[in-house]
């Protein structure tokens, strides 16, 4: 029997994350609209507390009832969702207040949503797993419809919702399945017990539950409902949904496949490659015909994650290190990327369309700069982080003897390319666009941290590397 002060001692982030957002709730409460620009400085200070436990964190240790697992691959992950919450909750702040609607359940949305997060990164069963899905999900619901007023997040909250649900019921379905075969929810349980040539059943099982997990990745074919509600959510919330949730949802991903599956390699594999091929492919040709800046980012996140499952599919701890590494990367240039896009307002006029961006050399030379970095970074342009983050999961996947995944990562990656540097040659080539107001401290200290991160990264990798890594081992 596991003591109690045990089992809280190793959920003791997600102990802060509870007790400060249902203490914000009380606050919100009682003191009405005056709180809420407290509320938001508690919130970012309750993100960075747990930040800060989780890097105090050691060992492992699998606790209630083996629900719960707090390892070195948790920790780090949850290390990643927990500032792409923080940041985000920061960029959002002059945008709802401009917006009016700078109220204080946002911050508690965005905690409750990231205790979630936290939940299904250190999920060691079917059940858990689904607890943090659907607090994470319910959350997310309504934050992407909370600018009420506008038709457009009341369409991008609406289709998130439907597509969620059923996105859920196949997640439900396949946990179904695979507890009728194995007997267990455990991923240890399941593990030992769906090896060698598993039945029909185990396999739509399978299916299903990775079928749930793709939606919450944007991976294809789950991805209908990316390029809508990243365009039609509130620019701060697109950019809370491209950042934190992705990463959780790619966490469990992860340790559902090489914990719960290491005896069905073969029959997982064929899953994340197919899967991997078609996100690559669609995210790096669809985005090339796009206008609007965050419909272009929202097909750039399934191209990105189609190129992170190739560490994935390589089934080693070196693909998971790289997988690791790329979304700690992509965390730095998505979160510098948004806070471009946020800054992107004329006479106090949020613009979204990438023609607004012409010829931002000559109007703001400091902001031009770093988003040519990022997207250079995003290309996969060496010396720049996103060429390693790149290199690692191919070279994982070479090694793994998948050859030809790693030529059509390499192939898409080029194609890919065109409309990041059309962008850059949009800044710096194209007859001015009307300037840009004064961006708020904040944001430009987002993107100029975001693209001196991408610049600088290849100096001094060895760090990253090594956490990546050790994080990674921690599963096998």
């Amino acid at each position: 029997m596991i003591p109690l002060n045990f089992a809280l001692a190793h959920s003791l982030p997600e102990l802060v994350l509870a007790i400060g957002a249902l203490g914000l709730v009380l606050a919100g409460a009682i003191r009405g609209r005056i709180s809420d620009w407290l509320v938001t400085e508690i919130a970012v200070g309750v993100l960075g507390l747990g930040i800060l436990v989780l890097l105090g964190g050691r060992g492992t240790a699998i606790v209630f009832g083996g629900a719960f697992v707090d390892d070195s691959f948790g920790r780090f992950m949850k290390i990643l969702s927990y500032a792409g919450s923080l940041v985000a909750l920061l960029m959002a702040q002059d945008f709802l207040v401009r917006e009016k609607i700078d109220k204080f359940e946002f911050p508690v949305l965005i905690l409750l949503a990231t205790l979630g997060m936290s939940l299904l990164i250190s999920a060691n069963g079917l059940i858990a797993l689904y607890l943090g899905l659907e607090l994470m999900s319910l959350s997310l619901y309504v934050v992407a419809a909370f600018h009420r007023d506008n038709s457009r997040a009341s369409e991008a909250g609406l289709k998130y919702f439907v597509l969620g649900a059923l996105s859920s019921g196949m997640l439900l379905y396949g946990a179904s399945l695979l507890y009728g075969f194995a007997g267990t929810v455990s991923f240890s349980g399941i593990a030992a017990s769906v090896r060698g040539a598993p039945s029909l059943g185990v396999i739509f099982g399978l299916v299903f539950l990775m079928a749930g997990l793709a939606f919450k990745i944007s991976a294809v074919p789950f991805h209908m409902w990316v390029p809508d509600v990243y365009e039609g959510a509130p620019t701060p919330v697109t950019a809370f949904f491209a950042s934190a949730p992705k990463i959780a949802a790619f966490a469990v991903t992860v340790r559902v496949v090489i914990t719960a599956f290491p005896g069905i390699a073969v029959q997982w594999q064929q899953i994340i490659i197919f899967v991997s091929i078609l996100s690559m492919a669609l995210g790096s040709f669809a985005a090339i015909g796009q206008t609007n800046i965050k419909r272009l980012m929202a097909y750039s996140s399934i191209g990105h994650v189609g190129f992170a499952l190739v560490g994935l599919a390589a089934d080693s701890a070196a693909g998971v290190a790289g997988v690791l590494f790329y979304m700690a990367i992509y965390l730095v240039m998505l979160l510098g990327t948004f806070a471009a896009i946020l800054s992107m307002r004329v006479n106090g006029r949020a613009v979204e369309n990438i023609s607004d961006l012409a010829g931002l050399a000559r109007n703001d030379g400091a902001m031009a700069f770093f988003l040519a970095m990022l997207m250079f970074s995003l290309a996969g342009i060496p010396p720049l982080a996103g060429f390693f983050a790149k290199f690692y999961v191919f070279y994982a996947a070479v090694e793994a003897h998948l050859y030809w995944l790693a030529v059509i990562g390499f192939v898409t990656s080029v194609v890919a390319a065109f409309y990041y540097l059309q962008i850059v040659k949009i800044i710096y080539f194209d007859e001015p666009a009307p300037s840009f107001d004064k961006a708020p401290a904040v944001l430009r200290a987002v993107l100029a941290l975001g693209g001196l991160a991408v610049l600088l990264l290849f100096a001094y990798p060895g760090p990253f590397v090594s956490a990546a890594e050790a994080a990674a081992k921690s599963l096998f």
